[in-house]
């Protein structure tokens, strides 16, 4: 079709001229020009580089690689080896050339030997009731005064929300966690290999007298990653709860204030707190097989709902929350599932 066009305008052109051939002939004249007046892009031939001259042979760069990579200057940098090398007499090439010769074995790097550490272990831990897994935490509370701190210990069950021990103290030393950990295993009944107790990586909680009292005591230690604060989420929600009371000051007027505050606040988040994680019962029903009479309790009342006024539930008959079954720290099912979301 084009070679039609073409010809058509070369018989045109001797008498309209090109930009009139081209508009009686529906063809765009830029079309036209391109075809016939660029001249042909000639083929390049095919580069073959030329040697450099002054290039090191190939004998040169091997010996100067070896030399690089040799255990008197293979932690060092090129520089420093070219100016080492110049000390014994020895010229191999420049600091360019060994550059070059690094770059073409990819050997450009940080060349010194650097310790390395294994990746640390993501903690997965399970509780299917109260007293086998723990988790505890140390939170500062503002003083009355500018850069005065009181630090508020505090020793969670992960499966009833239950605080089994907290301490106000104006330190955060080994010795006091130690001294409520112990306390508070006493107090819960704890057998040994019975209970898993997890926690940051706080100087506390990595302190040695910690491990040791917890290796007496038959319980295990776990933490958290380093600064990964969804490993220890269950004492992080706690503290939110406890800092988003409308009670909470801003600062305590003093050490006994603090206190105070804190016994009647975990006397109402253990004993009136409806937790939602746990089908709004109380932390201490939960901890201590109560609430199995409470949710008994409540499918009575909704049940005489029900029966007075069918009309209104209109999905299905009311149910009480479900009591808690399981709590992970870090449910490794929860993972797969999100793998297999990003696959569509």
């Amino acid at each position: 079709m084009t070679a039609a066009f073409d010809s058509a305008v070369e018989e045109l052109e001797p008498v309209v001229g090109t930009a009139k051939a081209c508009c009686y002939l529906g063809m765009a004249r830029s079309g036209w020009y391109r075809r016939h007046r660029c001249s042909p892009v000639s083929e390049r031939p095919e580069r073959v580089p030329a040697p450099q001259p002054r290039a090191l042979s190939d004998k040169e760069r091997l010996e100067l690689r070896d030399a690089l990579n040799s255990e008197e200057l293979c932690d060092d940098a090129p520089a420093t080896a070219y100016a080492k090398l110049l000390d014994q007499g020895i010229y191999l090439g420049s600091v360019s050339s060994m550059y070059r010769v690094l770059h073409a074995h990819g050997e450009v790097r940080e060349r010194r030997r650097h310790a390395t550490h294994p990746a640390h272990v993501k903690p997965e831990l399970v509780a299917t009731g109260p007293n086998q897994v723990w988790s505890w935490d140390i939170t500062k509370l503002r003083g009355p005064v500018k850069w005065t701190w009181f630090y508020l210990y505090v020793i969670l069950d992960i499966y009833s929300r239950y605080v089994v021990g907290w301490m106000l103290a104006r330190a955060e030393l080994a010795s006091l966690a130690k001294a409520l950990i112990e306390d508070s295993v006493q107090k819960q009944g704890v057998n040994p290999d019975q209970l898993t107790l997890h926690a940051d990586r706080g100087s506390p909680m990595k302190a040695k007298p910690v491990a040791h009292l917890l290796a007496d005591l038959g319980v295990v230690r776990s933490h958290s990653r380093p600064h990964v604060s969804n490993d220890n989420p269950y004492s992080e929600s706690q503290f939110r709860t406890m800092k988003y009371r409308p009670e909470f000051p801003d600062r305590f007027g003093c050490f006994e204030d603090a206190h105070d505050f804190c016994a009647w606040f975990f006397g109402w988040y253990s004993n009136e707190h409806r937790h939602s994680g746990i089908g709004l019962h109380t932390p201490a029903d939960v901890h201590y097989g109560r609430a199995e009479a409470v949710r008994a309790h409540r499918g009575v009342v909704l049940d005489a709902a029900y029966s007075a006024h069918p009309e209104r539930f209109v999905r299905k008959r009311p149910e009480p929350p479900a009591l808690p079954t399981v709590a992970w720290i870090n449910d490794p099912s929860r993972k797969e599932v999100a793998l297999q979301s990003s696959d569509y």
